[in-house]
């Protein structure tokens, strides 16, 4: 199976190390085609007002000058033209994307490239950062991750969904089990604009979250990650509410006027 690599941590992230080692457990036929430099929160972005630079690394290991995006459609249209991947995964990011992180996550954007071009794509994400002092536990992503994807290239899922796979911020050994998720909403108040004044007395500003816990419902993805367990959740690229939508129809039909408009005139001298 032909698998394509990438990620938004950019080419030397050591997630794109442990994302390999994964690929290459399920694959001898693996492709990495991921950024120059590091695009993280880059989203679903293309990029359209320069032209793109593609590097070969070494034999099938190519950067991009661009986004996650651009990586994959460089990847399926220029590198891998000949013969299509069957699975794009992408990772394993630096920190979670779960809750509303996936709407502006360039690893999952990678993946749902990868989806919107009919190839079944895995984004995957280590959680860091939750026990004071501890270093990335890439080994969980890399022990637990093979085993998971196998089972979800066995098992399928329709063409029109993308997986997201995050893993706690553990070892291998201390995860407490594996949960099928749904996307969880996180507090935006824990949203912070750092304000620092530059060495001429400018103000400049960071973005950033205070690392505050929430209280999240059972069975999403903010849960399962709080609880130490590994959270794999099923994302739509159809972004229509359709419940929503059946009301708003049948609401317009019964209130629109739909009498023409007939734009105010007023008189003139």
């Amino acid at each position: 199976m032909r698998i394509l690599v990438t990620n938004d941590d950019g080419i030397h992230a050591p997630g794109l190390v442990a994302a390999e080692k994964i690929a290459r457990t399920i694959s001898d036929d693996v492709w990495v085609v991921a950024p120059e430099s590091e695009q993280s929160g880059a989203s679903h972005s293309l990029t359209l007002t320069m032209p793109l630079r593609l590097r070969e690394i070494t034999p099938r290991k190519f950067a991009v000058t661009g986004t996650p995006t651009d990586c994959v459609m460089m990847a399926i249209n220029q590198v891998m033209r000949d013969e299509r991947p069957a699975l794009v995964l992408s990772g394993v990011n630096r920190g979670t994307n779960i809750a509303d992180d996936v709407t502006y996550s360039g690893t999952v954007a990678g993946a749902m490239e990868g989806t919107a071009l009919g190839i079944r794509s895995i984004a995957l994400s280590q959680a860091y950062g939750w026990v004071e002092g501890r270093d990335v536990q890439w080994a969980c992503a890399e022990t637990h991750g093979p085993k998971l994807i196998q089972w979800l290239v066995q098992t399928g899922w329709p063409e029109d969904v993308l997986i997201n796979i995050n893993f706690p911020d553990k070892p291998p050994g201390e995860i407490t089990g594996v949960e099928i998720t749904s996307q969880g909403h996180r507090n935006q108040d824990t949203a912070v604009l750092d304000r620092r004044i530059d060495g001429r007395g400018n103000p400049y500003f960071w973005i950033g979250y205070r690392r505050v816990r929430s209280d999240p419902p059972d069975g999403t993805d903010l849960r399962a990650i709080y609880d130490g367990r590994i959270s794999i959740t099923p994302l739509h690229l159809n972004l229509t509410e359709y419940r929503v939508m059946e009301r708003m129809r049948r609401q317009f039909d019964e209130t629109f006027d739909t009498t023409p408009h007939v734009p105010f005139k007023p008189d003139m001298p």
